[in-house]
């Protein structure tokens, strides 16, 4: 996000990135990129207000992740200080590109770890999946007209964060759809309109797992 926002608005990392890469090479920022950078903050402060306002039982964020919180925020910190002499803005700001890249592999493991262990996706949902690989695709797409149309592939090593991000999120994804479709299909849902013997009626719908593994 930070990448995204600072070399679209800043002229001084602009000049950085001109000196790097050649001032005849397009900025691989476009305003898009921005909105969708903004647009994820935004849904992420959302997220994080609906935690700490909703009950959450017995979850808690586990030490694991205070623990990267914690080294991530550290490396940021000292990287702004060691950038902050020489003015090494878009060296810090690739710093922040590559720490996003790590953060999103990070996330999706303990996903494709679950349902691995589980033999089963039961309660995870895949429609966002789905939305989230047709997204990837279509960066992809548009990095590849914009270079074909500017004559120049800058467009993904300019911006490797941006490459690596959607590679990463496009890869989890094909490998969340082989696991909800082909290794571990839905058993189909038992529907019943039989009475108990307490007079009760059965549930419609009943799981075919373990009871133990219905809360993903």
């Amino acid at each position: 996000m930070i990448y995204n926002v600072v070399l679209f608005f800043s002229s001084t990392v602009q000049q950085q990135y001109f000196q790097k890469y050649g001032r005849d090479q397009m900025i691989p920022v476009a305003a898009n990129d921005v909105a969708f950078s903004m647009h994820a903050v935004l849904l992420t402060i959302i997220t994080l207000f609906q935690i700490a306002i909703y009950e959450r039982g017995v979850q808690k964020v586990s030490k694991i992740s205070m623990a990267i919180v914690s080294v991530v925020w550290l490396a940021a910190a000292v990287c702004f200080f060691v950038a902050l002499p020489n003015h090494s803005w878009l060296w810090l700001i690739n710093f922040f590109n590559a720490i996003q890249v790590i953060m999103t592999l990070i996330k999706y493991i303990p996903q494709a770890i679950m349902n691995f262990r589980r033999k089963s996706t039961d309660g995870f949902s895949i429609g966002n999946i789905l939305l989230d690989f047709l997204g990837g695709c279509t960066n992809y797409s548009q990095m590849i007209v914009q270079s074909i149309d500017q004559n120049s592939w800058v467009n993904f090593y300019g911006n490797i964060g941006k490459t690596l991000l959607s590679l990463v999120s496009v890869v989890f994804d094909l490998l969340f759809i082989c696991q909800h479709y082909v290794l571990y299909p839905a058993k189909k849902a038992v529907i019943s309109s039989k009475l108990s013997k307490d007079g009760g009626v059965e549930p419609l719908l009943k799981s075919s797992d373990h009871p133990e593994s219905e809360n993903v």
